[in-house]
């Protein structure tokens, strides 16, 4: 696979706006300084704490037309070039749903497939949305992105790289393949790469990979337009509902779904646009957050209700077994941007929010309960967030008469498979197997 040669890190801007194509700056939280943006860039160049890159539009919220992320071009990092048409989820009031919780004002983000509803995020997940963003940032000539998953965002990059025709390597674990099936047919410029281990290896081997000649780490959270592509899902669902809600309810692995949605609030506080009543205080108009994870798996839930500094796991046997356990995989990540400047613990303190944990008995019961009531099947992630939400009404966490706002980030997709079956199983470019190092496995991808 060829690629062009990576692009040179900009330094510090002098200017209050970006270049003329990049109507828009990098931040950092920590030290505040100033990035153009070269459509690469995941860090400061500052030696200081570990803190995550924000976008600073100068533009006030206009969304454009369509219903796709791309109505919300003016807060996405993208390059100013002509983007394709982007396909988004759907927001409605769950009433019958909210009857069920004991909920009088409960709204559904849905992040999925349900062209009913208007959703048609072909892949069933709120994935696409970043993927559609992190490539509309990309530069004209970028180099190979390489992209770690535990299934999900592979998916959502498989299909946008094939049909945008940009070049990419993605890793996965071996058991993740049937989730690709949903994304359609893989073009010569997408490699597909297992790992026989969990998402922690395959990260590993993506991280080696990226650091090859031409070829680029994706980035995960520390890429600004995969959180800002996140987040257009809360600028959808906040104009639905006419002001930004009460709560905000979402299952998280790494936390960068919670994060976007947390910071496109702030921009649409910042905006004047009418905030959450919070009469005690707590969150300053924001939305409070409710962060869910599985039951076996929950390193940040632990991490947040015993205060300490970082979640702490291992690599050891019983972590895997408590990974293998877990209903949704795709929260399995092991080191999440927890407490990084700008990271989970940070949203939770300024929303007064907290982190549940949903045992796989619930889940079930959650997502069984979704599909009855509402008609269309939940991703694992999606139940596990309902779960947690049940949790939080019956613990009175949530009242019962606050707007809240449940993101269902994945979605639709028996629905999906039903309509179209894949005609054949995803067969990846190379397999790696267990015992070789990332460092030689990378070569092996790469050729170098």
């Amino acid at each position: 696979m060829t690629s062009a040669p990576q692009a040179p890190a900009t330094g510090p801007a002098t200017a209050p706006t970006g270049r003329a194509d990049r109507p828009y700056l990098l931040r950092c939280p920590v030290c505040r300084a100033d990035y153009q943006d070269d459509g690469l860039r995941l860090d400061c160049d500052a030696a200081h704490r570990p803190g995550l890159l924000s976008t600073e539009y100068a533009t006030a919220f206009t969304p454009g037309p369509g219903s796709g992320p791309f109505r919300y071009r003016d807060w996405l990092p993208t390059a100013g070039r002509a983007l394709p048409e982007g396909s988004g989820g759907a927001t409605y009031r769950a009433e019958r749903l909210g009857r069920a919780l004991g909920l009088a004002e409960l709204w559904v983000a849905f992040s999925g497939y349900w062209p009913e509803r208007g959703a048609a995020l072909t892949t069933g997940s709120f994935k696409e949305l970043e993927a559609q963003a992190v490539l509309a940032r990309l530069p004209e000539r970028p180099p190979v992105l390489v992209v770690a998953s535990a299934g999900n965002t592979a998916a959502a990059f498989l299909r946008a790289c094939s049909r945008q025709g940009v070049a990419c390597v993605l890793v996965v674990p071996e058991t993740a393949l049937p989730l690709l099936a949903a994304a359609g047919e893989r073009a010569d410029c997408v490699r597909l790469v297992t790992v026989a281990g969990d998402y922690t290896d395959a990260i590993e081997l993506a991280d080696a990979i990226a650091a090859r000649p031409g070829h680029q780490a994706e980035g995960g959270t520390r890429n600004v337009a995969r959180r800002d592509g996140l987040g257009t899902a809360l600028l959808a669902a906040a104009e639905s509902i006419g002001r930004l809600p009460d709560h905000y309810v979402q299952a998280v692995g790494s936390g960068a779904g919670a994060i976007a949605a947390h910071q496109a609030a702030g921009r649409l506080r910042a905006g004047g646009f009418p905030t959450a009543a919070d009469p005690a205080g707590r969150s300053g108009g924001l939305p409070r957050l409710t962060l869910c994870q599985n039951t076996s798996f929950a390193p940040m839930v632990r991490a947040w209700q015993e205060g300490l500094a970082e979640p702490v796991v291992d690599s050891g046997p019983a972590v895997r077994k408590a990974i293998a356990a877990a209903h949704a995989q795709e929260l399995t990540t092991r080191k999440p941007p927890y407490a990084v400047a700008g990271g989970v613990r940070e949203i939770l303190t300024e929303s007064g929010g907290e982190l549940l944990a949903a045992d796989t008995a619930e889940a079930v019961a959650a997502g069984r309960l979704f599909a009855e009531v509402e008609g269309i099947d939940l991703a694992p992630a999606a139940a596990v967030a309902l779960a947690g939400l049940r949790r939080a009404v019956a613990a009175g966490r949530v009242p019962a008469r606050d707007t809240v706002l449940l993101h269902v980030t994945g979605g639709g997709r028996a629905r999906r498979a039903a309509e179209r079956p894949p005609s054949a199983a995803v067969r990846p470019d190379l397999r790696i197997p267990a015992g070789l190092g990332a460092e030689a496995a990378a070569y092996l991808v790469t050729g170098a």
